[in-house]
């Protein structure tokens, strides 16, 4: 245990350092002695109005964002029993463009296309539990075959016909509009302004499926044995799935469709620290909000006072950094 704490106490003094950090730069520069005092003294300065109501939310939607995202990966990897899953394998970021898309096809504002991209999702989620209840169901039996592969295969074939969707709507999307899309489609954090449910969501999410750390790395050494040492299995997967769905769709709601932190993040905590889920899960947590924090900062100062989708920052950070585990570890995939 107190190497768990160590290592948590280690990825929040980096979660710590790159608030101050997101605080800081930008296109106006706030020293960061005077961060504290803008923080916690209100005032109607311009550094105030810049790092209180325009950094500060977007940097607690960021972190939010890619805690839910990391953590989300992890219980896929473990749901699919495979470390190169991510997020968005069984196409919930797909149901979430499609509402978000329509939203902004139909002219509507921002609350507008947040609750488009949440019911769009729920919908994701419902279809692909509704589709594989009945192998959910069959594992019930001791010893029945693995649902996860056929549940891989639904969200699969679902994510396809998301893309067809979302293609059409592009196609026929007015230019005036098609930017907003793209941006969105690609993470977009610009005028994130809803940090608050889903950095409750977040802290929600472990506090529900921590309890449940131990019955994980029992499930992972193969169902039989959870079976055999009296985990609930066909429950526990419920579980799993329905706490990473909700988890992926705000996720995608609060900041569109972010690759890469959800896959790279948990594979990588895994190869330093272990696949032990009672350090791992919380670690994921502090990570993945460090890394698309960091993210998000280097999108709207690298070329400002342009900005670019913070997606284009986790794709160009994620490929090199997972090609280079893959290639550093290639019999851990």
């Amino acid at each position: 245990m107190r190497r768990a704490l160590l290592i948590w106490l280690l990825l929040v003094g980096c979660a710590l350092a790159t608030f101050a950090l997101a605080l800081a730069i930008g296109s106006s520069q706030v020293a960061m002695l005077d961060l504290l005092q803008l923080l916690f003294s209100s005032n109607d300065s311009l550094a105030s109005e810049i790092v209180v109501k325009l950094r500060l939310p977007r940097a607690l939607a960021a972190f939010a964002t890619g805690g839910l995202l990391a953590l989300a990966g992890a219980l896929m990897q473990i749901l699919l029993r495979n470390p190169l899953a991510d997020p968005y394998v069984l196409g919930l970021s797909g149901g979430a463009a499609v509402g978000a898309l329509g939203a902004m096809l139909a002219g509507l504002g921002v609350l507008a296309i947040n609750f488009g991209a949440a019911i769009g999702a729920l919908a994701a989620i419902l279809l692909v539990f509704a589709l594989a209840r009945r192998d959910f169901a069959r594992q019930q039996m001791v010893g029945a075959l693995d649902a996860s592969p056929r549940l891989l295969l639904t969200g699969v074939v679902l994510a396809a016909g998301w893309g067809a969707i979302i293609t059409v709507m592009l196609t026929v999307a007015p230019e005036a509009k098609l930017r907003g899309m793209l941006f969105w489609l690609m993470g977009d954090l610009n005028g994130a302004e809803s940090w608050l449910p889903a950095l409750l969501v977040l802290a929600a999410t472990l506090a529900v499926i921590y309890p449940a750390a131990r019955d994980l790395n029992v499930l992972l050494r193969g169902e039989a044995l959870a079976h055999s040492l009296g985990v609930r299995v066909t429950r526990l997967r419920r579980t799993v799935y329905l706490i990473a769905s909700v988890a992926t769709a705000l996720a995608v709601t609060t900041a569109g469709t972010i690759g890469f932190v959800g896959l790279v993040v948990p594979h990588a905590l895994r190869l330093a620290l272990g696949n032990d889920q009672r350090v791992l899960l919380p670690a994921c947590a502090l990570a993945g909000g460090t890394l698309l924090l960091l993210a998000d900062t280097a999108a709207r100062t690298v070329i400002a006072p342009q900005q670019l989708p913070v997606g284009v920052i986790t794709a160009l950070i994620g490929v090199p950094a997972f090609m280079f585990l893959l290639m550093r570890n290639p019999r851990k995939r």
